[in-house]
């Protein structure tokens, strides 16, 4: 580790965040990215894009970039006009598109720290903006509750479906978290009427998303297992809940590919084993940490390190 930087400074490294810092963490520690283990962003533990079908595209590099042919391959699989749908760089420009176009809404905590950040005015009585499942507890929401934003980024993970389909609400998805693949920036917003989505797309900057995330995304369709994704998913998580509980952790199961386990300082002390999780502070539980899921061939080394930790 870089001798400039104590544990406790490198676990305060972009803990302000929404996670998925480890690169920060790395370079902080002397280390490559590669020498940690990533569980402070919850990805799809099951799938990743096969780097051959990426080399593949990477033609479409040379050309500005065109969303027709996405947008209706996305707009097939969630049984959706294709005028409602507007993809996105990533979920966050869906976050701040739909905010822009709101200005006002209400939000309760623990939620996700991007909704607060983008809009104008956060006022109690507004339209309610909500992840479903939560972020961070992870639980789904009930089907009698309501809000003007939903925002379903996991929801496919939990439940094996694209959307609850709250016709009359905004949705907004991630492609990032579904096909593992943060760095490759691709969402989509479901507006609630042709002219809201016309307005959406006029608001939003020309060639927004990349060439190579559009051309992939008609072959990552048809490689999605959205049912059988969900399953090994959920049977991860209670593996990892299970192991975690052994080893005398307090932990907060959830419905989709993280947990959340309470322990002062667990980001901080797993550091010092190469595992960065989610200091929950900034969602206002201190003492919290959100912990994604490990992939497979991840999970002994993940496991080694809880055990190098102890539970206190």
């Amino acid at each position: 580790m870089d001798a400039a930087y104590s544990l406790g400074t490198v676990a305060r490294v972009a803990c302000e965040s929404h996670g998925g810092d480890a690169s920060v963490v790395a370079a902080a520690m002397g280390l490559h990215v590669d020498d940690l283990i990533e569980l402070s962003a919850s990805m799809n533990p099951v799938f990743a894009p096969d780097c051959d079908l990426l080399t593949r595209h990477l033609p479409a590099l040379a050309r500005y970039p065109d969303p027709t042919m996405a947008t209706q391959a996305l707009a097939e699989v969630l049984a959706i006009d294709p005028r409602l749908l507007l993809l996105t760089n990533g979920g966050s420009e869906a976050i701040a598109l739909v905010a822009r176009q709101l200005g006002r809404g209400d939000i309760v905590e623990p939620e996700f720290s991007l909704y607060r950040r983008h809009l104008a005015e956060v006022v109690e009585g507004a339209g309610r903006w909500r992840s479903n499942p939560s972020n961070p507890l992870g639980n789904l929401v009930g089907d009698d509750e309501a809000a003007a934003v939903w925002d379903e980024a996991f929801y496919p993970l939990a439940t094996g479906r694209w959307s609850r389909g709250d016709a009359n609400a905004w949705r907004l998805g991630s492609m990032t978290k579904l096909w593992s693949c943060p760095g490759l920036r691709l969402g989509y917003v479901i507006a609630p009427s042709v002219e809201l989505a016309v307005a959406l797309a006029e608001d939003q900057p020309r060639w927004s998303v990349n060439g190579l995330a559009l051309a992939v995304v008609p072959e990552l369709l048809a490689q999605t297992e959205l049912q059988s994704w969900s399953a090994d998913v959920a049977r991860l998580r209670t593996e990892f809940v299970a192991a975690l509980r052994a080893l005398g952790f307090f932990v907060h199961d959830t419905d989709v590919n993280w947990v959340v386990v309470e322990q002062p300082d667990l980001r901080e002390a797993l550091l010092a084993h190469l595992v960065v999780v989610r200091d929950c502070t900034s969602f206002g539980l201190p003492g919290f940490a959100r912990v994604a899921v490990p992939r497979p061939a991840d999970f002994d080394r993940a496991m080694s390190a809880f055990v190098a930790v102890g539970a206190q």
